[in-house]
């Protein structure tokens, strides 16, 4: 292997997560040597990866925003188009570009003691070199960008149609005057069914159960009301703090009072569908947020279905046959298209083979601390956005936090930063997982402890975050900062 200069922050992944801690580097730590790994051609992650008809942003642009960055779109809800010139323009106007090496993906990083360094295995078309970085950020997202989740669909290889997942979207698939049958009933699959409906000849979203939906216009009257009349940034900060206090309130209202909120939900549901609404098809079985709350734009799924283009079937898949699916009922849907908007399966880290000094960590065995970095893991930070909320809230809370610990580390002249926890802390483990949603439930086996109360959590409550991060400070006493001996800084 070749070994290249050294760095002093590695982030993996250019999407927002990883755009996020690049902006703060440039202003809270300049000076600092970064690169962003991005093992695809173009920027953005999910917004450059998803190409499906119709993909669009799942919550307002005031939040998944950058607070940073105002948005200034007249689209609040906007699409994968805007939200990828949004991010491609902050990494033009900012010169993160110079930065990033496309095309390059972190295989392994070993932590290497005696140097206080991490030994990074990249490759790229040129094969496979090795370099080292004092401080690694992953912000490689939460999803296996390779291997959605396989649903095994009964009977899928008799099929003679097309089969699609929305995270492999073909280019030139010409589905005009087709009969489609989008198999799911997420977020994906209640953007993709009213997308389609323009081209297609029929569209039916095959569902097992319901699941919890909500209305709202694309434009935020309010926000861009406020533009006409102040600077943009302070429209941008005030429109921001308006839409993450009520996502708050609401969240915290559906767990509180379920069958309060659900009452609410179905009478909006029953508004906006008039006749096309049935408890068969809208009412799930599930209280409201036990998983993610679908966004249903401007009323375009149940413009949709109430025209007749689009139609809901709720049952369970006995198996496919070469024309269509059959349902255990004895229900036959004809269809030429399949999409299997089935789910995504779950990847810590970008799968990157992490070590220390040559032995694998086990996610499972550590601790998260301030919901970023890892119990007795040194200089290594890790961004999983809220599920609850927009993925960036957290992104730029942890990218501020660890700028504030790179500093820290530079005024103690520390080489190694860690969160220390000694064994038979008695930490009691609470449930990391307090969603019903199947590709979390999937993921169980995976992920690292979590304590019922801060630090040591991964918090699903923003606000709390934020006044943590503004209350406790970064040398808290269980964040240990290390110097290397002399002749080992020397060497």
């Amino acid at each position: 292997m070749k070994r290249e200069t050294d760095i002093d922050v590695a982030i993996v992944g250019a999407g927002i997560s990883g755009i996020s801690m690049a902006a703060h580097l440039q202003t809270m730590c300049p000076g600092t040597r970064f690169a962003l790994f991005e093992r695809r051609a173009e920027l953005g992650g999910t917004w450059d990866l998803f190409r499906y008809p119709g993909v669009r942003s799942d919550s307002d642009m005031h939040s998944l925003g950058f607070r940073f960055e105002p948005w200034l779109h007249e689209k609040a809800i906007a699409d994968g188009e805007a939200i990828l010139d949004y991010l491609n323009r902050i990494v033009r106007e900012r010169g993160i570009d110079r930065h990033i090496r496309f095309g390059t993906k972190v295989v392994a990083a070993d932590w290497r003691p005696a140097e206080a360094r991490w030994h990074l295995t990249i490759e790229d078309e040129h094969g496979r070199r090795e370099l080292r970085a004092q401080f690694l950020y992953l912000a490689s997202g939460y999803y296996d960008y390779d291997d959605p989740h396989d649903a095994q669909l009964p009977g899928l290889e008799k099929f003679a149609g097309a089969v699609i997942h929305p995270q492999f979207w073909p280019k030139d698939l010409d589905y005009s005057g087709k009969r489609i049958v989008v198999v799911g009933s997420g977020a994906t699959a209640v953007t993709i069914v009213p997308a389609m409906t323009g081209e297609a000849a029929h569209v039916t979203m095959l569902q097992r159960t319901p699941t919890w939906m909500a209305a709202r216009p694309s434009r935020d009257a309010f926000a861009n009301r406020l533009q006409r009349w102040l600077p943009g940034w302070l429209a941008h900060w005030i429109t921001r703090q308006k839409n993450i206090r009520m996502g708050h309130y609401f969240f915290r209202k559906a767990r509180s009072e379920p069958e309060a909120v659900g009452a609410y939900l179905t009478g909006k549901l029953r508004e906006g569908l008039g006749e096309a609404y049935s408890e068969e098809h809208f009412q799930p079985p599930y209280g409201p947020w036990q998983q993610r709350l679908c966004l249903v734009p401007d009323d375009d799924f149940f413009e949709a279905v109430k025209s007749g283009k689009a139609s809901i079937v709720t049952g369970h898949i006995d198996t496919f046959e070469r024309d269509g699916v059959r349902l255990t009922d004895g229900r036959a849907i004809p269809a030429d298209v399949v999409v299997t908007a089935t789910g995504l399966r779950l990847a810590l880290g970008g799968k990157i083979a992490v070590s220390l000094d040559g032995r694998p960590v086990d996610w499972t065995e550590n601790w998260f601390y301030r919901g970023c970095l890892f119990s007795n893991v040194p200089n290594l930070a890790v961004v999983f956005g809220y599920l609850n909320a927009s993925w960036t809230l957290r992104a730029d809370n942890n990218a501020d936090y660890i700028c504030r610990v790179l500093n820290r580390m530079r005024d103690k002249r520390a080489d190694v930063v860690m969160p220390h926890l000694p064994e038979g802390h008695g930490l009691e483990e609470d449930d990391i997982v307090i969603y019903s949603s199947g590709y979390l439930q999937r993921a169980r086996q995976m992920m690292p402890k979590s304590a019922a109360h801060l630090p040591w959590r991964l918090n699903q409550d923003y606000l709390e975050d934020c006044r943590d991060f503004r209350k406790r400070p970064v040398d808290d006493g269980v964040l240990r900062f290390e110097k290397l001996a002399a002749p080992a800084r020397a060497a």
